[in-house]
This record gives C-alpha cells, structure tokens and sequence, in this order.
C-alpha cells in the first residue's frame, strides 16, 4: 500500500492533484469567459491608459477632458472585466474548501514535510511542508497549462 503522507509518494500526489486542480479551473475559465471579448476590453482599456498618461505628463487640456469624459465608462469595463475572472472562482471555491478541510488537512495532518528538493538532504528538518509544496506546484501547473491552453497573455499572439 502507498503511503501518501510521506515523500517520495507525498510529493507526486500533490503535485498531481494540483496540476489536475489547475487543468479544471483552466478549463473552466475557458467555458465561462468570452477570450476575444476580454482581449477587447483589455485593448481598449490599455489605449485608455495610455491617453490618460499622455495626457497628464504633457498636461494636454484636450486630451484630458476627453479621458475624463471617458473615465467612467472605463470603470464600468474593468468591473466587467473583474466579473468574467470572479466566475471561476466562484465555480471553484466550495470544491477547494472541500479539497483542503475534508481531504488534505486530515491526511497530512501532523506531516512535518511532503517534499524535498534534491539539494535539501533527506534527514534534515528542511523539507517543505504541505502548504509551501502545494503552492509551488500550483503556481508552476497552472501558469504551464494556461500558457499551453493559450489564456496567458501573448501565448497565442
């Protein structure tokens, strides 16, 4: 029988099930956001930005009423934009809890290291604990898979 509460077995696990958890929350965000309608918004937020910067650093009278005027509207897209991120989160955030309180706090429970990086030796107390292991395998999963599924910035243009 495994024993997934000591490493190398621990270490695995958990960076499969965090690379499993960053594929579904992927693929969620993929099913629930408009990309093109995002990249819009995001394209025209950035011209804004930068009128509005123009406009501020050469103290352009013209300019400034015209992104004051705008400013408004602009507001309203990043609330749209921040609402289109929130639906994945609010899609995920019983299943993590779930994933965390019920399944993983009871099994390493006590376990003072899941992982050990090749140049930490073994019988030092330096292992990682469960929480730091699994936020280095979810960084890593989920940014490789965004980029590989085209939802990071620049990956497909």
């Amino acid at each position: 029988m495994i024993d997934l509460t000591i490493p190398p077995f621990s270490t695995i696990f958990l960076l499969l099930l965090s690379a499993a958890l960053a594929l579904g929350t992927s693929l969620t965000s993929m099913l629930l956001t408009n990309r093109e309608q995002m990249r819009a918004w995001n394209k025209e937020l950035a011209a804004w930005r930068s009128d509005s910067l123009k406009a501020t650093r050469s103290g352009d009278k013209k300019l400034l009423a015209k992104v004051k005027k705008q400013e408004r509207y602009m507001l309203q897209l990043q609330s749209k934009m921040m609402w289109q991120g929130m639906k994945t989160s609010a899609v995920w955030f019983v299943p993590f809890l779930l994933i965390w309180y019920v399944f993983l706090g009871p099994l390493y429970m006590g376990v003072e290291a899941v992982a050990y990086l090749p140049w930490m030796p073994n019988s030092a107390p330096m292992g990682l604990p469960l929480f730091i292991w699994y936020l280095i395998c979810s960084l890593m999963s989920s940014t490789l898979i965004n980029k590989a599924l085209g939802l990071t910035p620049g990956a497909t243009e």
